[in-house]
C-alpha cells in the first residue's frame, strides 16, 4: 500500500507541475509568418491567436484569396512553434518518462 501512496503523491506533483507549465505557456508567444514576412501571427501557448499583421503590400482587393492563403500559412506556422516548444516543457516535466504511442500531454 505504501506504493500506491507514493504514486498518489507522484501524480498530485505532476498534475502542480502541469498546471504550471500550462500558465508560462499561456505567457509564451511565438510569431509565424508568410510571405516572406508580409502576414505575420502571434500565437500563445494554447494556441490562441492574440495579434496579426498585415503588410500593406498584402492587401489588395483583387489578390483577397492570396491573403487569405498567407494568413493560414502564418497561422500553421505558429502552430507549429507552439506544438515545438509545448512538446520540449512536456519532456522536461516528465522527465524522460515515455508516453504510449499517439498520447500526447497536455491533455
Amino acid at each position: 500500500m505504501k506504493n500506491l501512496g507514493n504514486m498518489l503523491k507522484q501524480a498530485q506533483q505532476m498534475q502542480t507541475r502541469m498546471a504550471e507549465m500550462q500558465e508560462r505557456l499561456g505567457e509564451l508567444e511565438v510569431l509565424g509568418q508568410s510571405g516572406a514576412g508580409m502576414v505575420q501571427i502571434a500565437v500563445n501557448g494554447r494556441g490562441e491567436m492574440k495579434r496579426v499583421k498585415l503588410a500593406k503590400e498584402a492587401v489588395s482587393p483583387d489578390e483577397i484569396e492570396m491573403l487569405e492563403d498567407l494568413i493560414v500559412a502564418a497561422f500553421n506556422d505558429a502552430k507549429g512553434k507552439i506544438e515545438g516548444l509545448v512538446a520540449e516543457e512536456t519532456q522536461k516535466l516528465m522527465g524522460g518518462l515515455k508516453l504510449p504511442p499517439g498520447m500526447k500531454l497536455p491533455f
